[in-house]
């Protein structure tokens, strides 16, 4: 439940931000689709949380078992041993750089990218947005993490404050807020970097700026795009007209016929 108030705090914080120091001032509060993205906070930021909580302990619990049929054990990290600020930062960094990785593998492989569509079908970015995303996402993202996170053995207090971070920062990225970080943002991600991600054109090329908490990543391994002085033309990716665009529609189209016959692609164009 302490993550539950944390994160209604954290919206009401962004709520109130985005009306005091706007980036595109002319963006309303109630924007088109305001609703719908209600739907998927609640729906990610409550409901399906317990539910892919469920999926996802089942597989740790099966990797658990598989590692121990081959006589592997969870076991020689220094971490846990570490202050927790310490415990806090090697999980953070790490955390954030398989996010990277499985970011790009949502654009990459074509039946993760029908799910990862409902996310680029952003047409107005706010913080919100951060919330329109397709719950098996979760699933997929917690199963790709979970061994090297468990090897690292972290505390629960650094657990908890990682996902605390990771949330602040993925509404802020998404969030129309005026805030700039300077040559810091060639180590942080930021709105204005983040918004080039969800660039409809092919501008820069197809896959670009995964980073979530980081850019650095971006940056080290090419796939940095970033024209500081102007914004995209337009959100979302080529061909959305396919996605529908009420909340139970989106939710369910990966799972239809029209869903999982889409043409493959990345956010910003063809693989």
């Amino acid at each position: 439940m302490s993550y539950l108030y944390w994160l209604v705090g954290i919206s009401l914080a962004f709520v109130l931000f985005e009306r005091l120091i706007p980036w595109r001032k002319q963006q309303r509060l109630l924007r088109p689709g305001w609703l719908r993205d209600v739907g998927f906070l609640a729906l990610n930021g409550n409901f399906f949380s317990f539910l892919t909580a469920g999926i996802t302990g089942v597989i740790a619990v099966g990797g658990i078992k598989a590692l121990q049929l081959l006589g592997l054990q969870l076991e020689g990290s220094p971490v846990p041993k570490w202050p927790i600020f310490g415990q806090f930062l090697a999980l953070l960094v790490l955390a954030d750089f398989l996010q990277w990785c499985i970011h790009n593998l949502l654009h990459r492989v074509p039946w993760l990218w029908t799910f990862h569509k409902v996310h680029h079908s952003i047409t107005t970015m706010d913080w919100i947005g951060n919330w329109r995303f397709h719950w098996v996402e979760v699933v997929v993202y917690k199963s790709l993490q979970w061994l090297p996170l468990a090897w690292l053995n972290a505390s629960p207090e650094a657990m908890f404050a990682v996902a605390v971070v990771t949330t602040v920062w993925g509404d802020f990225n998404h969030a129309n807020l005026d805030v700039g970080l300077g040559p810091l943002g060639y180590v942080l991600n930021s709105p204005r970097m983040h918004l080039w991600h969800h660039d409809q054109s092919s501008e820069g090329g197809v896959a670009k700026n995964f980073g979530v908490v980081f850019s650095l990543w971006d940056f080290l391994f090419g796939t940095a795009y970033w024209p500081r002085k102007r914004s995209p033309d337009q959100l979302g990716y080529p061909g959305m007209e396919e996605m529908p665009e009420t909340f139970p529609g989106q939710v369910l189209w990966p799972f239809t016929s029209r869903g999982r016959t889409a043409r493959p692609g990345t956010a910003d164009g063809t693989i």
